[in-house]
């Protein structure tokens, strides 16, 4: 057995967590390479260091002294290596640090800074080799992240390494030029590494005890998601849950390795499993609920629309020449809706109709705005009857105005629009429905 095993920042952000990480670590023989995260805030009130570096890069690019900010993050590595009682020296990495801030070296590489310094502090608290990214995670000469070259990279590097500790979230392009992931790039890191050395099991360690069937934030202490698919999970990734990076599933999925997310401050729990198939049903109906605020919805009617080919397209290259991507576009025989984000539409809103009414010469355009679309996700929908009229029931008890719908081909969810005001209102409803009373 072999597992990959990434600790978030939450989880680093002190010699306290990493004694927690150590010993989850220890307790598991199969638990060989370790993918560590930048500290993370202490506190509520605290930074997290990645922040820290950001701005102590931007007073260095701007040719303002940094030394105060410097000496504040290395106290933060001091802290913890003082707590673990090891016998470790930063000094030399900070200079090489200073000098290449000094140097210009980029935001990339002071955004890595802060993984790259955990990870040396993590292997030498473990034992383990440390393997810097930069060596085998490669980008290509645009930026762009080569799966496939640092796969054969990545797995000559590990060859024979029978345990090691990989930072996250950076990897470099062939000259050396440090290239970062988008925030939260750890847990792809993670998956990358899963892959490369071809993991059992890629275990993804957080301050949460996996998926939850809706957000906290809206309902009162939801319901854990034992297991999920990877289809499920895009779906309600796309929608905003965001326990993990969402393009962390695309290296396991390819290699079939199933990923765990669990909690650091509670390994006991068994956490959310993240597979591709499976034949386990769910707890309930659904799997989860999700969704996202600031739609807006332009509504195209036109007699006889079915009937003249290519209207679809005209409609959304309209929308592509002002550089908007769509997010749903649900239609009729004589009607067309396209979903796009309110904040990236309002400026270019005018010129979009002025050239939709060119393209296709609606009878009519209605616009509708400060909408919110609410993802309902399961593998049991599409077995279970009944399921739409449940949703549209609890919805009309609650008083919400069922604004769009929009059902995907495969039957594993359903997207529901509704107003801005009646966001909460509406995913309170439907988790009453389904986990509440089970119906």
């Amino acid at each position: 057995m072999k597992k990959v095993v990434k600790f978030g920042g939450s989880s680093l952000a002190s010699a306290e967590q990493f004694m927690k990480v150590g010993n989850i670590i220890h307790a598991d023989e199969d638990r060989k390479f370790v993918v560590p995260s930048a500290p993370g805030k202490r506190f509520d009130k605290d930074t997290k260091v990645t922040d820290m570096l950001y701005a102590c890069y931007d007073l260095a690019e701007k040719n303002h002294d940094f030394t105060s900010e410097i000496a504040k993050i290395e106290k933060r590595y001091q802290e913890i290596i003082d707590g673990l009682k090891l016998d470790l020296d930063l000094s030399q990495e900070f200079d090489k640090i200073i000098d290449n801030f000094k140097k210009k070296a980029g935001t990339n590489y002071a955004a890595s800074r802060g993984e790259y310094l955990n990870g040396i502090i993590m292997a030498n608290y473990l034992g383990y080799e440390f393997v810097d990214p930069a060596e085998a995670i490669r980008f290509n000469e645009a930026g762009v992240f080569d799966a496939e070259l640092t796969n054969i990279l990545l797995a000559k590097r590990l060859e024979g390494v029978e345990r090691a500790v990989i930072p996250g979230f950076y990897g470099a392009m062939a000259d050396g030029k440090v290239v970062t992931f988008s925030r939260g790039g750890s847990d792809i890191t993670g998956s990358i590494v899963a892959k490369a050395v071809k993991a059992d099991v890629y275990e993804n360690w957080t301050d949460v005890s996996g998926f939850l069937v809706a957000d906290p934030r809206i309902i009162d202490k939801p319901q854990g998601i034992e297991m999920i698919t990877y289809a499920e999970l895009r779906e309600l990734s796309y929608m905003g849950a965001t326990v993990l990076h969402e393009d962390a599933i695309f290296p396991v999925r390819k290699a079939g390795i199933p990923i765990n997310i669990k909690n650091t401050n509670a390994p006991q729990d068994e956490g959310t499993w993240i597979v591709g198939n499976t034949i386990q049903k769910s707890k309930y109906v659904i799997t989860g609920i999700a969704g996202k605020k600031g739609f807006a919805s332009i509504n195209i009617e036109k007699d006889m629309m079915n009937a003249e080919i290519g209207f679809g397209r005209k409609v959304l290259q309209v929308f592509e020449e002002y550089g908007i991507s769509f997010e749903h576009m649900p239609s009729g025989i004589d009607t067309l809706s396209v979903m796009v984000h309110q904040s990236e539409f309002e400026d270019k809103e005018q010129k979009i109709l002025s050239g939709i009414n060119k393209a296709v010469s609606p009878d009519s355009i209605e616009i509708q705005s400060d909408l919110a679309l609410i993802a309902v996700v399961g593998r049991g929908m599409k077995a279970t009857r009944g399921t739409a009229g449940r949703i549209f029931s609890a919805l009309a008890h609650a008083n919400v105005n069922v604004r769009m719908i929009d059902q995907g081909s495969s039957e594993l969810n359903i997207i529901i629009g509704v107003d801005n005001d009646d966001f909460d209102t509406a995913i309170k409803a439907i988790y009453a429905i389904f986990v509440e009373t089970r119906l």
